[in-house]
C-alpha cells in the first residue's frame, strides 16, 4: 500500500503532505471512483490490549539485557578499565535498558487498529507513523500467531495477508479470544466480498 501525503491550508495553498491511499496497482482507495469503496485513510479507533506493554517489555529485555551485560563484561575483561570507557559502557547499558522499559509504553499509546465492513485499518510506529488500509476485496489469508511470551499473557497477533507489495498487515497483542473471533469474522467477510484478492 503506497501512502502519499499532501495537505492544503484553508486558502487552497499547499502546506505539506496530504493523505492519498493507493493499493499495489496504484489504484486509489480514497476519493471518487476509488477501488474498495469506503476504504479511506483515517485514525483507527482501537488500541491494542494493555497486556501488550509487559509483553513487549519482556521481549525487549530478552534482547537488550544480554547486549548490555556483554558490553559491561567486555569492558571488565578485555580492557584496562579506563574511567571514560567505563562511563560510556555504563551509559550504553542504561540507554538500552531504558529503551526496553519506555518504548513499549510509547508503542501502546500510538498503535491503533480497526476492522469495518469495508477494510482493515492499522497505524503503527513511533518516530514514523505507518498507516495501512487493506480493503476486504484485497485480503487473501488471515492467520493468528502466539509466541511463548504472548501465550503466557493470553495474547495473540492477527496477520492479514493482502495482494499489496507492501506485505501483510499485522494487528498485534490482542486478547487471544478476540484474535480468534476477529480471524473468523475477517475470513467470513472476505469470502462474502466480491473481488479477486490480486
Amino acid at each position: 500500500m503506497d501512502l502519499r501525503m499532501k495537505r492544503r491550508d484553508p486558502g487552497g495553498h499547499q502546506a505539506g503532505p496530504m493523505r492519498t491511499v493507493t493499493d499495489a496497482d496504484g489504484a486509489r482507495l480514497d476519493g471518487p471512483g476509488a477501488r474498495g469503496a469506503g476504504a479511506v485513510l483515517r485514525p483507527p479507533r482501537n488500541r491494542v490490549d494493555r497486556r501488550a506493554v509487559p509483553v513487549w517489555t519482556i521481549e525487549l529485555l530478552l534482547l537488550t539485557v544480554p547486549v548490555a551485560a556483554g558490553a559491561v563484561a567486555a569492558y571488565w575483561i578485555f580492557t584496562s578499565r579506563p574511567v571514560w570507557l567505563g562511563v560510556l559502557t555504563g551509559g550504553f547499558a542504561v540507554l538500552l535498558l531504558g529503551l526496553a522499559v519506555h518504548t513499549p509504553r510509547a508503542h501502546h499509546r500510538l498503535n491503533r487498529w480497526e476492522v469495518t465492513g469495508e477494510a482493515v485499518y492499522t497505524r503503527t510506529g513511533w518516530f514514523t507513523h505507518v498507516w495501512r488500509v487493506a480493503p476486504m476485496s484485497r485480503i487473501q489469508t488471515v492467520d493468528t500467531e502466539r509466541g511463548p511470551v504472548k501465550r503466557l499473557f493470553g495474547l495473540a497477533d492477527v496477520t492479514v495477508t493482502t495482494a499489496s507489495a507492501a506485505g501483510a498487515i499485522k494487528i498485534e497483542a490482542l486478547d487471544h479470544e478476540l484474535a480468534a473471533e476477529l480471524a473468523e469474522r475477517l475470513t467470513a467477510m472476505t469470502q462474502a466480498t466480491p473481488g479477486d484478492a490480486t
